[in-house]
């Protein structure tokens, strides 16, 4: 099998173009996740069984159907609502690119969600019994020991959300978004060169997954770093605290 380089050369700039809307897919909705996932994680942690049960359906909802699925309903099933049509939404609803934002979103909120339930119950009761015994109210509390806490335990888990919604970004292409993988199956519908071109838009892929893994190891170094501070040691070898 002959390798055609010049169809990489020629439509590298077109596939560099998609890989930009999948980064920027990736970032807006990952930001719209995190801002939905926090108050969903401390609603769902709550002992009242009133406040937990909506945010366990949404979360059991989005994590229990395929994305795809997701991104059906939205695109597809929106417009199947007169009252949807006919109401300020709709601008919004029609677009593939808001939709396919919403569906990220949604989803990875799910997730995320759920990681930050674990990180939250998985902080030492001493620090939350502490925090209790110097009088902090429950907002206090939150802001200052329980979200940087949880938030330091669930980073090495949140890199690999980010990763796979990453990768899972590829299904945006199912709604005519140019996307990489969009990008690269128009492309491929042309040249007829499917090999050349997945296997460029699979680089471009790597690459990004090997930034994202670069900065969340250097942000897991700076939230946890009193995990690896050793106290110094004196001339009689006993630690100073």
């Amino acid at each position: 099998m002959s390798w055609d380089w010049d169809v990489i050369i020629k439509y590298y700039p077109k596939l560099l173009d998609g890989a930009l809307l999948t980064l920027e897919l990736v970032l807006i909705s990952g930001f719209i996740g995190v801002a939905l996932a926090v108050p969903t994680a401390l609603a769902r942690v709550s002992p009242n069984r009133l406040i937990s049960t909506l945010p366990f359906c949404f979360i059991y909802f989005f994590r229990g159907t395929p994305l795809l699925i997701q991104i059906f309903l939205i695109y597809y099933g929106a417009s199947q609502f007169e009252a949807i049509r006919e109401s300020s939404l709709w601008p919004i609803l029609k677009e593939p690119y808001w939709c396919a934002i919403i569906a990220f979103s949604l989803n990875t909120a799910a997730y995320s969600a759920e990681l930050f339930r674990g990180a939250i119950q998985a902080i030492p009761r001493g620090e939350l019994e502490a925090a209790d015994a110097f009088g902090m109210s429950w907002f206090k509390k939150t802001r200052r020991i329980v979200l940087p806490r949880a938030f330091g335990i669930a980073l090495p888990g949140y890199g690999n959300e980010v990763v796979l919604m990453l990768k899972s970004s590829a299904l945006a292409s199912t709604i005519t978004l140019l996307d990489l993988t969009g990008m690269a199956r128009t492309i491929q519908a042309r040249t007829y060169t499917p090999v050349e071109l997945f296997t460029a838009a699979g680089v471009i892929y790597l690459v990004m997954a090997a930034l994202v893994i670069g900065l969340f190891r250097m942000m897991e170094s700076y939230f946890n770093r009193y995990q690896y501070y050793k106290p110094p040691i004196d001339p009689l070898g006993v630690e100073k605290q």
